[in-house]
């Protein structure tokens, strides 16, 4: 069984390079895509480069989604109010794109492989590929950190990359949709759901989601253009306010508020140092390296 990571990128080449130095002697192939648009639709130029990864050359396939999707509706044309609202669903659109597009870089991939479908900063555990023995669905429990590598959110456990044989794939869209939860024989609406089902394991221990390991500066322009832009344009947060969430270790987000709950980004959840021992081996071993974006020395 081979394995194929595909992820999506967004000016992230410092967590791309971590990702392929920690997977390499697990994964055969990367597949990554970026798109010349922002998620909220701002064109913007491409900034993956292969040859900073020339150690790995041979095993990246890099995509490029030139277009916007066609189906985009034209907000210049609605009210206001009308307008606001369906931004969020012109994004959707476009996420939706660029994940669906990674499939051209599994056309080699036997039906038994393993797919393997994060967001950049989501690095999945593969240490114990033994456990690694896909039902329909496999979903990777991860740990969560905001701003630093030893910055850790412990009241929030994040289910982030996902993955299924090639047999199995419907879409990478769909892929990511799936919900991170085991349901029941008597749960009748999963034979009907795209989104539900029972054939699903759980990877515990299944790795790390590094969010926001940037400047404030950086921070400000990913919100601003990532997939819930809408929400966070009606936000007050602007640089200073980050500035001081990042001196401050707490989090911008609330992450079990409401989809529709505007308080979500005045959460303000206390960050916690974690212990050397539950990240990544590469990433200690090499600290200096790394060490300015570390909060505590190791």
């Amino acid at each position: 069984m081979k394995i194929f990571d595909c992820t999506n990128y967004f000016n992230e080449d410092l967590m791309y390079g971590l990702r392929l130095e920690i997977l390499d002697k697990y994964v055969d192939k990367f597949v990554v895509a970026e798109s010349r648009y922002s998620h909220s639709g701002e064109p913007k130029k491409l900034h993956f480069d292969i040859n900073r990864y020339s150690k790995f050359k041979n095993k990246i396939q890099y995509i490029v989604v030139d277009e916007e999707p066609d189906d985009l509706v034209d907000l210049n044309s609605l009210p206001y109010d009308q307008a606001q609202g369906m931004k969020r669903n012109n994004s959707l659109k476009r996420i939706k794109q660029q994940y669906n597009i990674l499939r051209e870089g599994i056309h080699d991939a036997d039906d038994n492989d393993l797919i393997i479908l994060s967001d950049c900063d989501e690095i999945p555990n593969l240490e114990n590929l033994e456990s690694l023995k896909p039902e329909k669905i496999i979903i990777f429990k991860q740990l969560l950190f905001y701003y630093k590598f030893d910055l850790y959110h412990d009241k929030m456990i994040w289910h982030g990359s996902k993955g299924c044989l090639k047999k199995n794939l419907l879409t990478f869209n769909w892929l990511r949709n799936i919900k991170n939860k085991k349901y029941k024989p008597w749960r009748l609406d999963t034979f009907f759901s795209k989104t539900k089902y029972m054939g699903i394991k759980i990877i515990e221990n299944g790795g790390w989601h590094f969010t926001n390991i940037k400047s404030p500066e950086d921070i400000l322009m990913k919100l601003s253009n990532y997939g819930e832009h809408n929400e966070f344009e009606m936000s007050d947060i602007d640089i200073d306010k980050i500035s001081k969430l990042v001196k401050d270790k707490k989090v911008y987000f609330n992450h079990t508020a409401d989809k529709l709950n505007m308080n979500k980004y005045k959460h303000g959840h206390q960050l916690i140092k974690i212990n050397k021992e539950q990240l990544p081996n590469y990433l200690v071993n090499n600290y200096s390296q790394f060490k300015e974006w570390f909060e505590y020395k190791i």
